[in-house]
């Protein structure tokens, strides 16, 4: 009797745990990262026969394959998540027709025409300067925005530090109360697995359970987050030469580690990606860009003569190179930075350190030595990229610079004429033919291959002794092929026809209110003017190409997040398939569990009744 009524408790018991089980399954339905739990139990056997039942634990249906899975997943989601949106913010920065440069740049080059088809017009010129205000705003503004970009990049990677901090504490803290209790329950097991998945997804990397059940995890790079009970600290401090962008260092075992970008995944990872790959490079190539029409326009005018007669002036103000010391110095040195080849100047940020008695360079990005010229003298700057450098003080041992070619002058860009009448739109030289000359020569064109001759402007006269010979103010003879320049002074002359002995050609300077327009026609092409690489590109193909790689590096981000969601949903589908709750299955086994509880309430009520017989048969 005894044993049938212990038998019945222990179905009974069982039955109650089981269906206390299926309604914390049912109650956790939606909760994120719930695992669903079953009661395992098994057969009581007491001398060999069947005693009831006993429940062993409560199993938590996970697969720690799918929940490695579940961080690849994470901390990749969380690293493209990061840089396709920022990336599409660029893209649409670049490309939108309110935000663009193309119009702007376009307007201008129009505007350049137009003074070239009038150049004695107040109205054209004025409209020149309107434009090329409009272009120096539209740098301006593309700069601003940019760099408001990476204000907010450095803002979001302090905030997802104090985050990262925050849950490896509270991993540590659940390592630590799973490890000292032998066995965890479901439920704390599931609350560390949803803190290291939030964890991941926000620094990339991986996790390992120790013998004891805590959990280790580590970044993409391999550096230890959390090890048992003990948390790592990720600290965001200023960078060493820009205190708007922060660098990141992780303090363990009483040392302090920099962490390079490749050191994370997640959404740190894709925000440094973001920073070093594509935002850095859109400012130093939008400031190239700035700096090489700033050039091209001035060299051109530079040349030229306004409509006062006076030689050209400068159109745009253009910064120099920034040379940023590190907050570390202890040295007195400061560096001069100008550009000395434009054609040389790449954009990339070097970084110029002094060591053992003397200077090196390398890449700021990649590390790589970059070579270094000259002595840092007036006269004999260091010359490294194109970027020409004067140092001034003393620098100690360990001194550093960080040097920007071009990063950040687009944003300081500026017009530097107000005068629509400074506008060097003609010539400095015109050429004429003497009214007497018997020959067929006349003049093709002069152009000007050196506007810094000293004298340019001074008047010559070439006379031809004969079909193959000229002398110019009496010095001579020079020999004379048709079809080949005649060079003087900084100009260049090519005249037509042929000309015969006696005949002159006179080059005078041009005079104030003079309609020529050769600089105005020189200048209109400016967009065309290979000045960068080497003189192999010209501004309007790097325009063109700041535009289409930025454009191509979202789209790449963007694809590789929708393969990446694709991945992530099929993850989650293999997760909910072992560990999500099934409400079908569920309710299957309430009525299971319910008709199990019944039934053993039914053995009960038997076995007191059998009870409750024998005693009124022992009272008789």
């Amino acid at each position: 009797m005894s044993n049938l009524l212990s038998t019945a408790t222990s179905a009974l018991l069982t039955a109650q745990r089981s269906l206390s089980v299926v309604g914390h399954n049912v109650a956790n339905m939606a909760t994120e990262g719930y695992s669903r739990q079953r009661v395992d139990q098994t057969a009581v056997v007491l001398n060999g026969q069947g005693a009831g039942v006993t429940t062993t634990g409560i199993q938590r249906l996970a697969d720690s394959l799918v929940f490695g899975r579940s961080l690849t997943s994470a901390g990749e989601s969380g690293r493209l998540q990061a840089l396709a949106t920022m990336t599409g913010r660029v893209d649409s920065l670049l490309s939108d027709q309110a935000t663009a440069l193309a119009g702007p740049w376009s307007d201008f080059l129009d505007s350049v025409s137009g003074v070239a088809a009038d150049p004695s017009s107040l109205t054209a010129r004025q409209e020149m300067l309107n434009q090329a205000d409009a272009l120096v705003a539209r740098f301006r503004l593309l700069d601003g925005q940019l760099d408001a970009m990476g204000t907010e990049t450095s803002e979001t990677l302090r905030g997802d530090v104090d985050s990262v901090n925050r849950l490896s504490a509270e991993i540590a803290k659940l390592n630590a109360s799973i490890a000292g209790s032998g066995n965890p329950s479901p439920d704390l097991l599931d609350k560390r697995d949803t803190l290291v998945g939030d964890l991941v997804g926000l620094t990339g990397g991986t996790a390992v359970v120790q013998s004891d059940g805590a959990m280790n995890v580590f970044t993409a790079g391999g550096n230890a987050l959390v090890v048992g009970g003990t948390a790592s600290t990720l600290s965001a401090v200023a960078d060493p030469y820009r205190p708007d962008r922060v660098s990141l260092v992780l303090e363990a075992n009483g040392k302090t580690v920099a962490m390079a970008a490749d050191a994370f995944g997640g959404e740190i990872g894709g925000l440094l990606e973001f920073q070093n790959d594509v935002l850095d490079p859109a400012l130093a190539e939008l400031g190239r860009l700035g700096t090489g029409l700033a050039a091209a326009v001035n060299g051109v005018l530079a040349g030229g003569t306004d409509y006062y007669g006076n030689p050209g002036s400068d159109l745009f103000s253009v910064p120099a190179p920034t040379a940023a010391p590190a907050r570390t110095n202890t040295g007195g040195a400061s560096l001069q930075a100008s550009i000395a080849d434009l054609g040389a100047v790449s954009g990339d940020p070097v970084v110029l350190s002094y060591a053992g008695g003397s200077w090196t360079a390398r890449d700021a990005g990649t590390g790589a030595t970059v070579p270094l010229a000259g002595a840092g003298t007036a006269a004999d700057p260091f010359l490294v990229g194109g970027v020409a450098l004067v140092l001034d003080g003393t620098a100690a041992a360990g001194d550093s610079f960080r040097i920007e070619p071009t990063a950040g002058v687009a944003g300081t860009i500026g017009l530097a004429m107000s005068d629509p009448n400074r506008i060097a739109a003609a010539a400095p030289v015109k050429a004429s033919a003497a009214t007497s000359n018997l020959g067929t020569g006349s003049v093709a064109g002069i152009a000007v291959t050196d506007a810094t001759d000293a004298n340019l402007r001074a008047p010559a006269t070439i006379t031809f002794t004969d079909a193959g010979q000229y002398t110019i103010d009496g010095d001579g003879p020079y020999p004379y092929t048709p079809g080949t320049a005649i060079a003087h002074n900084g100009w260049s002359l090519t005249l037509d026809g042929a000309p015969r002995a006696g005949d002159s050609f006179a080059v005078t300077a041009s005079a104030a209110g003079s309609s020529d327009n050769g600089i105005a026609r020189q200048l209109a092409g400016v967009g065309d003017m290979q000045v960068l690489d080497g003189d192999t590109r010209s501004l309007n193909n790097v325009l063109g190409q700041l535009t289409t790689t930025v454009g191509a590096q979202a789209r790449q981000a963007e694809y590789a997040l929708e393969g990446q969601t694709a991945i992530a949903e099929e993850v989650a589908a293999q997760r909910d398939s072992i560990s999500g709750v099934n409400l079908d299955e569920e309710a299957a086994n309430m009525l299971k569990f319910q008709q199990a509880y019944m039934a053993a309430s039914q053995l009960i009520s038997a076995a007191d009744t059998m009870f409750q017989a024998l005693l009124g048969a022992t009272r008789r």
